[in-house]
């Protein structure tokens, strides 16, 4: 009896299922509570270790990069940043798209520099895994990065962000509802005394001063600007909301809302994101002019702000373990600032840059100056917010919302030390930009991974939470659970093989992603 061709691939696809629940259940007899009462010996107790070399098994380490670069040619990215980039007159042998994912495949891959790439173009089995003759070590790769001016890094973000839309068009019609936008300025500090560009900053460091603006919904980075140390945080923002408020407009999200610090109020600007329709939410320093403003609210308007919990206990309440950092402030007789209250209220502030009055709300914080026993004096602070938001009906809401860009500070964490992207290894502004996009490119693989997860079938409601998680993992425990897997690669007929070693919680979510990206993208 013959067996249909979709039949040999389910009956393959249930083996695979199988033989990963069986790698589970072994894991969880080891690790079962109740399987050992007492040990006499060690646990870790391996002896008599040697080491050989394979002469016919060969095995990856990154395994999980094979699923991401199936990813990459599903969307297209790789044929149009060739098409869209003629940064080179000879292909010998490498290409654009090459040169670029070779630099965001080094950091999935475990790197963290320009000369780990030298590790990975001296593993044969990596070669095999990409199907590549050889890959661009780390000088060619720095050559390359220095063929990049502003309008060619500006060409390579457009490009990345064309293929981020094809993601964004497979998600469920409740993602494009709104598209919570960021902005944010980072310093870049580097010891480099001949890097073109570098700049003193206000902290006092030498460096560059990126702009990111990132995405809340999802935490991905839609352009990233490198600027001279010595530049404002705000220089060219609103040139780049702009953009990103344009490539959210053609995913078709509903609504646009804009966040920032103090450094980001943009009241040049406010007046014509109005008229567009577009939401803003930015800090507003507190000037001699709102903090009078803010002393004549009648107190009777005051709200008592109420503080959401952290995160809600799973079990039960436990004891609140000593807090010793008070304590050694007291005994010391340091100075400390506590906070006693906060209220909110609002009123009507019309800027001077602007034509139009917005609603401004302020945050009224009520702190004790204490050293030591002792209560110095209470001390009250203002912290404005200005906006156009009428869907938030409260001031507490707004402050609430506003507090929500802090997770982008999250997001630049995750670039500095996870990936790391925000980083200066080239010798000139531009050249290090272009870096940094490519190292962000890493970042945003991770996250489009997450959202192109399948979360429909029997168990949507836990491949949503698993969706969850892996979009808000940070960069290194993404790497451990899909990217640094032990494989073995195998070449069976027409097919290339990544063969799973080991096991770990996320393997079926791995297996899944891969198994999606073997067909077309239904969105």
């Amino acid at each position: 009896m013959s067996i249909s061709k979709a039949e040999k691939s389910w009956r393959h696809k249930r083996s695979q299922v199988e033989t990963s629940r069986r790698h589970k259940r072994r894991i969880q007899r080891r690790l079962a509570r109740d399987r050992f009462v007492s040990c006499a010996t060690r646990v870790l107790r391996a002896s008599n270790i040697h080491y050989e070399v394979s002469e016919r098994a060969h095995g990856l380490a990154c395994g999980g990069i094979g699923a991401i670069h199936a990813m990459v040619n599903r969307l297209g990215l790789a044929k149009a940043i060739d098409q869209d980039l003629s940064l080179l007159k000879l292909y010998l042998p490498y290409r654009e798209s090459d040169h670029v994912l070779n630099i965001s495949y080094n950091l999935l891959a475990g790197g963290t520099c320009l000369e780990h790439l030298e590790l990975l173009r001296n593993n044969e089995v990596y070669l095999n895994a990409m199907e590549a003759a050889r890959i661009p070590d780390p000088t060619t790769a720095g050559d390359f990065c220095r063929r990049f001016d502003a309008y060619d890094i500006e060409r390579l973000m457009d490009t990345i962000n064309e293929a981020r839309l094809k993601v964004w068009q497979c998600q469920p019609e409740a993602f494009l509802e709104e598209a919570v936008i960021d902005v944010d300025g980072s310093l870049v500090p580097t010891y480099g005394e001949c890097k073109e560009g570098i700049g003193l900053s206000y902290k006092g460091t030498w460096g560059y001063h990126p702009l990111v603006v990132t995405l809340a919904n999802t935490g991905e980075v839609l352009y990233v600007v490198n600027r001279s140390g010595e530049r404002p945080s705000h220089e060219n923002a609103h040139k780049y909301l702009d953009k990103a408020a344009e490539l959210c407009e053609r995913a078709g999200f509903k609504q646009i809302t804009f966040r920032g610090d103090t450094d980001f109020s943009q009241t040049a600007h406010l007046d014509r994101w109005n008229a567009k329709g577009y939401r803003f939410i930015f800090g507003m320093d507190a000037s001699p002019c709102l903090v009078a403003k803010a002393d004549q609210i009648p107190e009777k308007w005051w709200e008592s702000m109420a503080r959401e919990p952290k995160y809600a206990v799973a079990t039960g309440p436990r004891r609140r373990p000593e807090n010793v950092k008070a304590r050694i402030v007291k005994q010391k007789a340091l100075l400390n600032l506590r906070l006693i209250g906060e209220q909110v209220s609002d009123f009507g502030h019309q800027p001077t840059r602007c034509d139009n009055a917005y609603n401004v709300v302020a945050l009224r914080k009520n702190i004790s100056q204490e050293r030591g026993e002792t209560m110095l004096f209470d001390e009250i602070r203002y912290f404005f917010y200005i906006t156009n938001d009428e869907t938030l009906v409260t001031s507490a809401e707004i402050v609430r919302s506003a507090n929500g860009r802090c997770d982008q500070e999250n997001v630049i964490e995750q670039l500095k030390n996870g990936v790391p992207a925000l980083k200066a290894p080239l010798d000139n502004l531009h050249s290090n930009w272009a870096y940094m996009v490519m190292g962000c490119l890493a970042w945003n693989l991770k996250i489009w991974f997450g959202l192109l997860l399948p979360q429909t079938g029997r168990w949507s409601s836990r491949r949503r939470k698993e969706k969850r998680t892996v979009l808000r993992m940070e960069f290194k425990t993404f790497l451990n659970a899909f990217i640094l897997i032990p494989c073995q690669l195998v070449r069976q007929g027409r097919k290339l093989i990544f063969r799973l070693l080991s096991w770990n919680p996320w393997q079926e979510v791995l297996l899944r992603f891969a198994d999606r990206m073997g067909h077309r993208l239904r969105c």
